[in-house]
């Protein structure tokens, strides 16, 4: 069994912990839509990255009835 030989003092343990924190979101606008958006990722609500279309969005999609 696991045993530590010496005690570990709370400032050790503390320094050892001082890069754990979280940290906050950097959110973006959308150059397209203006909504917020992860910076370098494609938004989720317009589908556009760098002032160009990638991901079409389902509502500009037709598709018939008997295709689904």
């Amino acid at each position: 069994m696991a045993v530590p030989q010496n005690r570990v003092t709370r400032s050790k343990r503390n320094m050892r912990r001082a890069h754990d924190a979280l940290v906050a979101g950097n959110p973006n606008e959308c150059s397209n839509c203006g909504e917020l958006k992860r910076p370098h990722h494609v938004c989720p609500s317009c589908g556009h990255y760098a002032d160009r279309e990638v991901i079409a969005q389902a509502k500009e999609i037709d598709l018939d009835d008997d295709a689904a």
